[in-house]
């Protein structure tokens, strides 16, 4: 087996950081969603990115926004995005070929797709101004990179240190996600709009669930090959 991923300090710290990204997405989601009262939040309902709005109560995309902590879900959004780049560049060794190269392209489009999200809110203002462009870009930029990342990671997981059970998780969550995607997507173009926030979950969680078992997975395999060092050449060769 030849490992695609760093050794070291290096590689413990960008493990930790994709598992952290997500973490705090999900915690910056809770507390703006528990702060949207008027009217109460729903996640199977409402859209996911109407939390990330800053401006006054509005109309948007066909539903009721109004999030008083919109700048807390904006924040999360671009820590995510950015922790999962510097994540994933400082745990893949681009010089061990393709797999590891791409998985970095990968986390790179999703993680420039979140913070564009956060960036560029879903509002009417924007709308209006065209930056609406950025917004759609970067969700459906991650919903697609971030799925795809997770398939291919667990595709290459016993050269990264996921467990064959870890690897096969990874892999069914980028494809639920990614049968989610085009759902999602006629739920919206249709005009249906039924569930919209459950439909959008759909495609999210997946990713954010994935990263998360990477992340943690690559921080148990580094810190097994910390306590349990290979033995020396000329005792393998010995024995």
């Amino acid at each position: 087996m030849n490992p695609i991923v760093r050794s070291g300090t290096a590689a413990r710290a960008g493990a930790l950081l994709i598992l952290l990204g997500p973490l705090v997405a999900w915690v910056a989601e809770f507390i703006t969603a528990a702060a949207w009262q008027d009217p109460p939040y729903s996640p199977l309902y409402n859209w996911v990115s109407h939390l990330g709005l800053t401006g006054p109560p509005q109309t948007a995309f066909g539903q009721v926004a109004n999030s008083p902590l919109g700048a807390v879900m904006d924040t999360g959004w671009v820590i995510y995005g950015a922790l999962l780049i510097i994540g994933a560049f400082l745990v893949f060794d681009p010089r061990k070929g393709t797999r590891p190269i791409t998985i970095m392209i990968l986390a790179a489009l999703a993680g420039v797709g979140v913070c564009l999200v956060g960036i560029f809110q879903g509002s009417n203002a924007n709308v209006d101004n065209g930056l609406i462009a950025f917004h759609t870009l970067g969700a459906q930029g991650v919903m697609l990179a971030g799925n795809l990342m997770a398939i291919v990671a667990g595709a290459g997981g016993t050269r990264i240190g996921l467990t064959r059970g870890r690897s096969i998780t990874s892999i069914t969550l980028g494809s639920i996600g990614l049968i989610a995607f085009p759902l999602f997507m006629a739920d919206v173009f249709t005009g249906w709009m039924w569930n919209i926030g459950l439909f959008e979950r759909a495609v999210i969680y997946p990713i954010m669930i994935g990263h998360a078992l990477l992340g943690s997975s690559v921080a148990a395999a580094q810190r097994h090959r910390a306590t349990h060092p290979p033995a020396p050449l000329g005792a393998r060769i010995e024995s």
